[in-house]
Protein backbone atom coordinates (compact mmCIF):
# COMPACT_ATOMS: atom_id res chain seq x y z
CA UNK A 1 0.00 0.00 0.00
CA UNK A 2 1.42 3.42 -0.51
CA UNK A 3 2.12 6.09 1.74
CA UNK A 4 -1.08 6.77 3.94
CA UNK A 5 -2.19 10.38 4.31
CA UNK A 6 -2.01 10.91 7.82
CA UNK A 7 -3.48 12.90 10.61
CA UNK A 8 -2.65 12.59 14.70
CA UNK A 9 -5.47 13.86 16.23
CA UNK A 10 -3.79 14.38 19.69
CA UNK A 11 -0.46 14.85 20.11
CA UNK A 12 0.54 17.65 23.26
CA UNK A 13 2.69 19.78 24.16
CA UNK A 14 4.77 20.38 27.53
CA UNK A 15 3.81 23.71 28.80
CA UNK A 16 6.61 25.24 31.26
CA UNK A 17 5.88 27.69 33.47
CA UNK A 18 8.48 29.65 32.32
CA UNK A 19 7.02 30.48 28.84
CA UNK A 20 3.81 30.36 30.24
CA UNK A 21 4.82 33.65 32.39
CA UNK A 22 5.15 35.88 29.49
CA UNK A 23 1.26 35.34 28.61
CA UNK A 24 -0.54 36.01 32.19
CA UNK A 25 -2.19 39.25 32.19
CA UNK A 26 -4.93 40.36 34.06
CA UNK A 27 -4.36 41.68 38.07
CA UNK A 28 -1.46 39.22 37.85
CA UNK A 29 0.73 40.47 34.91
CA UNK A 30 2.71 42.77 36.88
CA UNK A 31 3.62 40.08 39.97
CA UNK A 32 6.71 38.81 40.91
CA UNK A 33 7.33 34.70 41.00
CA UNK A 34 9.39 32.86 43.00
CA UNK A 35 10.14 29.63 41.08
CA UNK A 36 9.59 27.16 43.35
CA UNK A 37 6.17 27.53 43.37
CA UNK A 38 4.26 26.35 40.22
CA UNK A 39 1.25 27.71 38.49
CA UNK A 40 -0.76 24.91 38.17
CA UNK A 41 -1.73 22.19 40.63
CA UNK A 42 1.05 19.67 39.17
CA UNK A 43 0.55 16.43 37.41
CA UNK A 44 2.78 15.27 40.56
CA UNK A 45 -0.06 15.81 42.89
CA UNK A 46 -1.68 12.34 43.54
CA UNK A 47 2.36 11.24 44.35
CA UNK A 48 3.23 9.66 41.10
CA UNK A 49 6.72 10.48 39.60
CA UNK A 50 6.23 11.45 35.79
CA UNK A 51 9.02 13.31 35.03
CA UNK A 52 12.04 11.21 34.87
CA UNK A 53 13.01 8.97 31.65
CA UNK A 54 15.81 7.35 30.31
CA UNK A 55 18.59 9.81 28.81
CA UNK A 56 17.25 10.50 25.70
CA UNK A 57 13.75 10.21 26.03
CA UNK A 58 12.29 13.34 26.06
CA UNK A 59 12.99 15.62 23.56
CA UNK A 60 14.90 18.74 24.00
CA UNK A 61 16.62 17.51 26.61
CA UNK A 62 13.30 17.68 28.90
CA UNK A 63 12.34 20.98 27.45
CA UNK A 64 10.50 20.22 24.33
CA UNK A 65 8.75 19.66 22.56
CA UNK A 66 8.74 23.42 21.03
CA UNK A 67 7.54 23.99 17.55
CA UNK A 68 10.33 22.65 15.47
CA UNK A 69 10.63 19.43 17.65
CA UNK A 70 7.26 18.86 16.65
CA UNK A 71 7.56 19.29 13.44
CA UNK A 72 10.35 17.34 12.82
CA UNK A 73 8.64 14.37 14.44
CA UNK A 74 5.70 14.64 11.46
CA UNK A 75 8.52 15.18 8.80
CA UNK A 76 9.90 11.85 10.32
CA UNK A 77 6.63 9.91 10.45
CA UNK A 78 4.95 11.28 7.60
CA UNK A 79 2.21 12.92 9.38
CA UNK A 80 0.55 16.08 7.74
CA UNK A 81 -0.31 17.84 10.90
CA UNK A 82 -1.44 16.96 14.62
CA UNK A 83 -3.77 18.19 16.89
CA UNK A 84 -2.50 19.54 20.27
CA UNK A 85 -3.22 19.00 23.50
CA UNK A 86 -2.07 20.50 26.64
CA UNK A 87 -0.06 17.91 29.59
CA UNK A 88 -0.08 20.61 32.87
CA UNK A 89 -3.16 21.96 31.69
CA UNK A 90 -4.27 18.65 32.00
CA UNK A 91 -4.54 19.57 36.12
CA UNK A 92 -6.58 22.64 35.78
CA UNK A 93 -9.49 21.47 37.01
CA UNK A 94 -8.33 21.48 40.21
CA UNK A 95 -7.57 25.01 40.43
CA UNK A 96 -9.54 26.42 43.43
CA UNK A 97 -9.33 30.05 42.53
CA UNK A 98 -11.74 30.50 40.35
CA UNK A 99 -10.39 34.47 38.78
CA UNK A 100 -6.60 32.48 38.67
CA UNK A 101 -8.25 29.34 36.73
CA UNK A 102 -9.88 32.00 34.01
CA UNK A 103 -6.32 33.89 33.33
CA UNK A 104 -4.69 30.46 33.45
CA UNK A 105 -6.89 28.82 30.50
CA UNK A 106 -6.55 32.23 28.87
CA UNK A 107 -2.53 32.74 29.24
CA UNK A 108 -1.91 28.36 27.94
CA UNK A 109 -3.95 29.39 24.85
CA UNK A 110 -2.14 32.34 23.70
CA UNK A 111 0.95 30.87 24.61
CA UNK A 112 -0.30 27.81 22.26
CA UNK A 113 -1.40 29.45 19.49
CA UNK A 114 1.94 32.08 19.75
CA UNK A 115 4.41 29.25 19.91
CA UNK A 116 3.26 26.83 17.98
CA UNK A 117 -0.11 27.80 15.80
CA UNK A 118 1.72 30.71 14.27
CA UNK A 119 4.65 28.72 13.70
CA UNK A 120 3.00 26.54 11.36
CA UNK A 121 0.10 25.75 9.91
CA UNK A 122 1.02 22.04 10.79
CA UNK A 123 0.38 22.84 14.38
CA UNK A 124 -3.01 23.08 15.55
CA UNK A 125 -4.51 23.66 19.06
CA UNK A 126 -7.66 23.20 21.30
CA UNK A 127 -8.81 25.34 23.74
CA UNK A 128 -8.23 24.83 27.60
CA UNK A 129 -11.52 25.92 29.44
CA UNK A 130 -11.80 27.75 32.77
CA UNK A 131 -14.50 24.84 34.01
CA UNK A 132 -14.57 26.23 36.95
CA UNK A 133 -17.10 29.19 35.11
CA UNK A 134 -18.88 27.87 32.48
CA UNK A 135 -20.29 31.10 31.91
CA UNK A 136 -16.13 31.96 31.17
CA UNK A 137 -15.45 28.74 29.37
CA UNK A 138 -18.32 29.66 27.23
CA UNK A 139 -16.39 32.67 25.97
CA UNK A 140 -12.69 31.46 26.14
CA UNK A 141 -14.11 28.89 23.87
CA UNK A 142 -15.58 31.02 21.47
CA UNK A 143 -12.35 33.39 21.45
CA UNK A 144 -10.26 30.68 20.83
CA UNK A 145 -11.63 29.51 17.97
CA UNK A 146 -13.03 33.10 16.42
CA UNK A 147 -9.91 34.55 17.07
CA UNK A 148 -7.10 32.14 17.74
CA UNK A 149 -8.46 29.29 15.19
CA UNK A 150 -8.44 26.58 17.13
CA UNK A 151 -10.40 23.27 16.23
CA UNK A 152 -12.05 22.02 19.52
CA UNK A 153 -11.31 22.18 23.15
CA UNK A 154 -10.11 20.35 25.98
CA UNK A 155 -11.40 19.33 29.75
CA UNK A 156 -10.10 17.16 32.42
CA UNK A 157 -11.99 14.53 32.88
CA UNK A 158 -10.61 14.18 36.38
CA UNK A 159 -11.93 16.62 38.62
CA UNK A 160 -12.07 17.61 42.56
CA UNK A 161 -15.03 15.94 44.19
CA UNK A 162 -15.73 14.03 41.44
CA UNK A 163 -17.54 16.85 39.35
CA UNK A 164 -19.48 15.39 36.29
CA UNK A 165 -19.96 16.67 32.90
CA UNK A 166 -23.76 15.61 32.90
CA UNK A 167 -25.35 18.63 34.82
CA UNK A 168 -27.40 21.76 33.44
CA UNK A 169 -24.75 23.99 34.81
CA UNK A 170 -22.78 22.69 31.48
CA UNK A 171 -25.65 22.85 28.65
CA UNK A 172 -24.43 26.35 28.04
CA UNK A 173 -21.06 25.07 26.88
CA UNK A 174 -22.84 21.92 25.15
CA UNK A 175 -24.50 24.75 23.10
CA UNK A 176 -21.74 26.84 22.05
CA UNK A 177 -19.61 24.16 21.17
CA UNK A 178 -22.52 23.02 18.61
CA UNK A 179 -23.14 26.75 17.52
CA UNK A 180 -19.50 26.84 16.61
CA UNK A 181 -19.56 23.80 15.03
CA UNK A 182 -15.85 22.47 17.60
CA UNK A 183 -15.98 19.18 19.22
CA UNK A 184 -14.82 18.52 23.16
CA UNK A 185 -12.70 15.89 24.16
CA UNK A 186 -11.84 15.25 28.08
CA UNK A 187 -8.27 13.89 28.99
CA UNK A 188 -7.67 11.70 32.19
CA UNK A 189 -4.63 13.23 33.81
CA UNK A 190 -3.78 13.15 37.73
CA UNK A 191 -5.71 10.01 39.45
CA UNK A 192 -7.84 12.30 41.93
CA UNK A 193 -9.24 9.94 44.81
CA UNK A 194 -12.39 10.13 43.41
CA UNK A 195 -11.70 7.43 41.02
CA UNK A 196 -11.15 4.89 43.44
CA UNK A 197 -7.64 3.85 42.63
CA UNK A 198 -6.15 6.09 45.53
CA UNK A 199 -4.54 3.15 47.63
CA UNK A 200 -2.35 1.66 44.71
CA UNK A 201 1.33 2.63 45.27
CA UNK A 202 2.00 1.24 41.74
CA UNK A 203 2.04 3.56 38.80
CA UNK A 204 1.66 0.97 36.30
CA UNK A 205 -1.73 0.09 38.33
CA UNK A 206 -2.79 3.87 38.47
CA UNK A 207 -1.66 4.47 34.79
CA UNK A 208 -3.63 1.58 33.29
CA UNK A 209 -7.27 3.08 35.60
CA UNK A 210 -6.59 6.69 35.72
CA UNK A 211 -7.43 7.92 32.11
CA UNK A 212 -10.27 5.07 31.36
CA UNK A 213 -11.81 5.32 34.88
CA UNK A 214 -12.30 9.11 34.64
CA UNK A 215 -13.73 9.00 30.63
CA UNK A 216 -16.14 6.88 31.62
CA UNK A 217 -17.38 8.17 34.47
CA UNK A 218 -18.22 10.85 31.60
CA UNK A 219 -19.19 9.72 29.19
CA UNK A 220 -21.84 7.33 30.84
CA UNK A 221 -23.79 10.26 32.38
CA UNK A 222 -23.93 12.48 29.95
CA UNK A 223 -25.65 9.51 28.24
CA UNK A 224 -27.02 8.56 31.00
CA UNK A 225 -28.80 12.55 32.05
CA UNK A 226 -29.98 13.30 28.14
CA UNK A 227 -27.01 15.71 26.79
CA UNK A 228 -26.44 14.12 23.77
CA UNK A 229 -30.47 13.93 23.47
CA UNK A 230 -30.50 17.42 24.11
CA UNK A 231 -27.43 18.67 22.08
CA UNK A 232 -28.00 15.82 18.69
CA UNK A 233 -24.71 17.84 17.00
CA UNK A 234 -22.05 17.80 19.93
CA UNK A 235 -19.27 16.58 18.95
CA UNK A 236 -17.49 14.21 21.90
CA UNK A 237 -14.26 12.61 21.58
CA UNK A 238 -13.34 10.21 24.50
CA UNK A 239 -9.66 9.91 23.60
CA UNK A 240 -6.38 8.19 25.34
CA UNK A 241 -8.01 5.10 26.27
CA UNK A 242 -8.54 3.01 23.70
CA UNK A 243 -11.90 1.89 21.87
CA UNK A 244 -11.90 -1.95 22.33
CA UNK A 245 -14.16 -1.31 25.89
CA UNK A 246 -17.07 0.48 23.30
CA UNK A 247 -18.76 -2.77 23.03
CA UNK A 248 -18.87 -3.69 26.34
CA UNK A 249 -19.98 -0.38 27.48
CA UNK A 250 -22.97 -0.43 24.91
CA UNK A 251 -24.47 -3.77 25.87
CA UNK A 252 -23.85 -2.62 29.28
CA UNK A 253 -25.89 0.38 29.55
CA UNK A 254 -28.15 -1.13 27.10
CA UNK A 255 -28.91 -3.55 29.87
CA UNK A 256 -29.15 -0.71 32.92
CA UNK A 257 -31.24 1.22 30.46
CA UNK A 258 -33.51 -1.64 30.57
CA UNK A 259 -33.91 -2.21 33.53
CA UNK A 260 -33.48 0.80 35.51
CA UNK A 261 -34.39 3.20 32.99
CA UNK A 262 -36.95 4.81 34.97
CA UNK A 263 -34.24 6.96 36.61
CA UNK A 264 -32.77 8.31 33.74
CA UNK A 265 -35.85 10.04 32.08
CA UNK A 266 -34.06 11.99 29.95
CA UNK A 267 -32.29 9.31 28.23
CA UNK A 268 -34.95 8.84 25.22
CA UNK A 269 -33.49 5.80 23.70
CA UNK A 270 -30.83 2.91 24.37
CA UNK A 271 -28.02 4.28 25.10
CA UNK A 272 -25.78 1.93 22.16
CA UNK A 273 -28.37 3.72 20.13
CA UNK A 274 -25.92 7.40 20.83
CA UNK A 275 -23.01 5.63 20.05
CA UNK A 276 -24.23 4.33 16.62
CA UNK A 277 -25.61 7.61 15.83
CA UNK A 278 -21.67 8.77 15.09
CA UNK A 279 -20.95 11.93 17.31
CA UNK A 280 -18.93 10.16 20.27
CA UNK A 281 -15.61 9.89 18.87
CA UNK A 282 -12.98 7.47 20.12
CA UNK A 283 -9.01 7.14 19.69
CA UNK A 284 -8.22 3.61 18.87
CA UNK A 285 -4.49 1.88 19.80
CA UNK A 286 -2.88 0.29 16.87
CA UNK A 287 -2.96 -3.33 18.28
CA UNK A 288 -5.97 -3.40 19.87
CA UNK A 289 -7.24 -6.70 19.39
CA UNK A 290 -11.06 -5.60 18.98
CA UNK A 291 -10.74 -2.99 16.68
CA UNK A 292 -12.12 -4.26 13.75
CA UNK A 293 -15.00 -5.40 15.71
CA UNK A 294 -15.73 -2.14 17.41
CA UNK A 295 -15.65 -0.49 13.80
CA UNK A 296 -18.55 -2.99 12.78
CA UNK A 297 -20.65 -1.90 16.06
CA UNK A 298 -20.10 1.77 15.73
CA UNK A 299 -19.79 3.82 12.84
CA UNK A 300 -16.40 3.93 10.63
CA UNK A 301 -16.11 7.31 10.93
CA UNK A 302 -16.13 7.55 14.71
CA UNK A 303 -12.50 5.78 15.11
CA UNK A 304 -9.11 8.24 15.21
CA UNK A 305 -5.62 7.69 15.34
CA UNK A 306 -3.63 9.30 17.54
CA UNK A 307 -0.03 9.53 18.78
CA UNK A 308 0.11 10.64 22.25
CA UNK A 309 3.09 12.42 21.46
CA UNK A 310 5.66 12.78 23.55
CA UNK A 311 3.80 11.38 26.35
CA UNK A 312 3.34 7.85 25.91
CA UNK A 313 5.74 6.70 23.15
CA UNK A 314 9.63 7.97 23.60
CA UNK A 315 10.68 9.73 20.36
CA UNK A 316 13.41 7.15 19.43
CA UNK A 317 10.29 3.75 19.20
CA UNK A 318 7.35 5.52 18.00
CA UNK A 319 8.24 4.90 14.45
CA UNK A 320 6.67 1.55 14.53
CA UNK A 321 3.32 2.37 15.34
CA UNK A 322 1.99 3.85 11.87
CA UNK A 323 3.60 0.39 10.07
CA UNK A 324 1.88 -2.01 12.61
CA UNK A 325 -1.45 -0.27 11.80
CA UNK A 326 -0.91 -0.74 7.88
CA UNK A 327 0.15 -3.50 8.06
CA UNK A 328 -2.87 -5.77 10.31
CA UNK A 329 -4.13 -7.88 8.07
CA UNK A 330 -7.90 -8.36 10.04
CA UNK A 331 -8.94 -4.53 8.81
CA UNK A 332 -9.32 -3.37 4.92
CA UNK A 333 -7.06 -0.21 3.46
CA UNK A 334 -10.53 2.06 3.46
CA UNK A 335 -11.10 1.45 7.35
CA UNK A 336 -6.66 2.17 8.05
CA UNK A 337 -7.76 5.00 5.71
CA UNK A 338 -10.49 6.57 7.55
CA UNK A 339 -8.71 6.23 11.06
CA UNK A 340 -5.26 8.08 9.75
CA UNK A 341 -6.88 10.93 7.57
CA UNK A 342 -10.56 11.07 7.08
CA UNK A 343 -12.27 10.68 10.32
CA UNK A 344 -10.16 13.38 12.10
CA UNK A 345 -11.42 15.81 9.33
CA UNK A 346 -15.23 14.67 10.59
CA UNK A 347 -13.77 15.28 13.96
CA UNK A 348 -12.64 18.53 13.70
CA UNK A 349 -14.17 20.36 10.72
CA UNK A 350 -12.26 23.52 11.60
CA UNK A 351 -8.75 21.57 10.83
CA UNK A 352 -9.21 21.28 6.58
CA UNK A 353 -8.47 25.30 7.06
CA UNK A 354 -5.04 24.22 8.21
CA UNK A 355 -4.65 21.11 5.84
CA UNK A 356 -5.58 23.74 3.13
CA UNK A 357 -2.88 26.39 4.56
CA UNK A 358 -0.39 23.71 4.59
CA UNK A 359 -0.71 22.59 1.34
CA UNK A 360 -0.33 26.31 -0.08
CA UNK A 361 2.21 26.54 2.33
CA UNK A 362 4.08 23.17 0.54
CA UNK A 363 3.40 24.80 -2.92
CA UNK A 364 5.16 27.94 -2.29
CA UNK A 365 8.10 26.50 -0.66
CA UNK A 366 8.80 23.86 -3.48
CA UNK A 367 8.39 27.25 -5.82
CA UNK A 368 10.94 28.62 -3.97
CA UNK A 369 13.35 26.05 -3.99
CA UNK A 370 12.72 25.12 -7.92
Amino acid sequence: MTQPRIIDADGHVMELDDELRDYIGGAYAGLEWHRSYGFWPGLTMDGYLRSLRQPGGWVGAGTGPNAQHWLDFLDKNGIELTVLYPTQGLTHAAIRDHEWAITMARAYNDWLHDRFMRVSPRLVGVALLPIQDIDEAVKELRRSVEELGMVGAVLPSATPGGKLFSGPDFHPLWEEAQRLDVPVSPHGGMSFPDLGIDDTRNFMVAHTLEHPFAQFRQIVAMICEGVFELFPTLRFGVLECGAGWVPYLMDRLDEEYERKGQYSPNCKRKPSEYFREGNIYFAAEVEETLLPETARLVPEHTLLWASDYPHERDQRDFSEDIPHLMGREDMSDELKHKILFENPLRFYPRLRARLDATAVASTEAARAQA
